[in-house]
């Protein structure tokens, strides 16, 4: 009994470490487009899928760079290895789309990134590489 709680404790700090890895990055990047867009005043897609795919792409380099900062897990891992690929990208979109719908609400520009789809794509690439390049 133990044991199953042991690895149940490692499964939610497992799920909270590469949760907040990711959100982290996905606000990193808000901030980044943000800085770019006020600089280039036309930075949209009008197709969504390629904004989609380029979200994701964004995700799978920064999940490339953070190999080089945290190489090994962040949690040692547990029975269930491989929730997180699904679970942490759900909470950092459910994440970003509360700061879209925060800033919208308090009249602000909401940028893409700040939706469930597109910090879902940049959550999902950072978990993609993460769980199969980590050591």
């Amino acid at each position: 009994m133990d044991e199953f709680l042991l690895e149940l404790l490692l499964m939610c700090a497992d799920l909270l470490f590469e949760f907040l890895l990711e959100f982290a990055v996905a606000a990193l990047a808000d901030l980044a487009l943000r800085a770019i867009a006020k600089v280039f005043e036309i930075f949209q897609f009008e197709n969504t899928l390629l904004a989609s795919i380029i979200y994701a792409l964004l995700g799978v380099s920064a999940g490339g760079l953070s190999l080089l900062i945290f190489p090994h897990r962040l949690v040692h891992s547990s029975r269930f290895h491989g929730i997180n690929l699904l679970l942490s990208p759900i909470l950092t979109g459910l994440a970003m789309s509360l700061i879209g719908s925060l800033l919208d609400r308090y009249g602000q520009k909401v940028t893409r990134i700040e939706s469930f789809r597109y910090g879902f794509a940049v959550a999902f690439g950072i978990a993609l590489v993460r769980f199969f390049f980590v050591s």
